[in-house]
């Protein structure tokens, strides 16, 4: 009997690690599972700062249901069902505990407290929005955040590099590669990401998907270093993998999805316009 095909949305591969592992070693196929990239990460780095949500790569190929699974942050795991109109599920919390982290090459930007009207460049409705206006808010107040909207992580690293931005908000390998370069670090914030799935996917399947995530995590975290290239290629050859630092990003076991963090990430989200009303065809699932 062939193993059960479940097909994969790319996201950035700090993000993507324990699944790109998983599918490397053998881990998914010993579950029972054929886990496939619907699309490559060259292909999903087409998308622009233009593209509206639910038309980027990870977001249409889940919609048009060439994709099964993406992840993506927690806010947004929740934007994109209310948006959507395929059937969908919040399934888990991922594997990849990342930082995104505030840069800037000006001397007269080191804190929180320096960024009142300061723009932030970031990729709109991603983790790097929704994590700048948390580590903004508290030092300088909500009206005097101010967020533009600048595209994939490394467009927005190459406008910070040639002075068209004056402070970016990114992750890795874009943390390791700024500092590298001289940029400094104003504020960072680690944080999950949702595990989107459509609801075809039974109970059992996300359950062995999951052990098998989950035993890839235990491979990183044992050896780091033999995996770390694939985050690292993301910087098209400027940052080698040993380079890359263990700082702005760990990787633990998937946690399934609390309705209490729920409940508190969608009020966050309410009291700030950014929800719609949950669609109907949306849906958390709890383990």
């Amino acid at each position: 009997m062939s193993n059960t095909l479940v097909r994969i949305a790319p996201n950035n591969p700090v993000f993507d690690l324990p699944v790109i592992v998983a599918i490397e070693e053998g881990l998914f196929a010993k579950v029972g599972l054929d886990v496939q990239f619907s699309a490559t990460y060259a292909d999903r780095e087409k998308d622009s700062a233009e593209k509206a949500i639910l038309t980027r790569l990870k977001e249409q190929m889940f919609e048009c249901g060439s994709a099964d699974s993406y992840n993506v942050c927690e806010w947004a795991s929740i934007d994109r069902l209310e948006r959507g109109e395929r059937g969908g599920n919040i399934a888990a919390l991922r594997a990849a505990v990342a930082a995104q982290a505030i840069l800037s090459f000006e001397d007269g930007l080191q804190t929180p407290r320096d960024m009142v009207d300061v723009p932030v460049v970031v990729q709109e409705l991603t983790g790097s929005h929704y994590t700048t206006i948390q580590m903004l808010e508290s030092a300088v107040g909500r009206e005097h955040v101010n967020i533009q909207n600048g595209g994939l992580p490394q467009s927005r690293w190459a406008g910070l590099k040639n002075g068209t931005y004056r402070a970016i908000a990114v992750m890795e390998p874009f943390i390791s590669l700024g500092l590298k370069e001289g940029a400094h670090i104003i504020a960072a914030s680690f944080y999950r990401g949702g595990e989107v799935v459509a609801p075809e996917l039974s109970a059992e399947q996300r359950k062995a998907y999951y052990e098998a995530e989950n035993e890839a995590v235990d491979l990183i975290n044992a050896n780091f270093y033999k995996y770390a290239h694939h985050v690292a290629a993301h910087a098209k050859g400027a940052l080698k993998p040993h380079e890359l630092l263990r700082a702005f990003v760990h990787y633990k076991h998937v946690d399934y999805y609390d309705p209490l963090l729920f409940t508190r990430a969608y009020e966050w989200m309410k009291t700030r316009g950014m929800t719609g009303g949950m669609s109907e065809h949306a849906a958390l699932v709890v383990g």
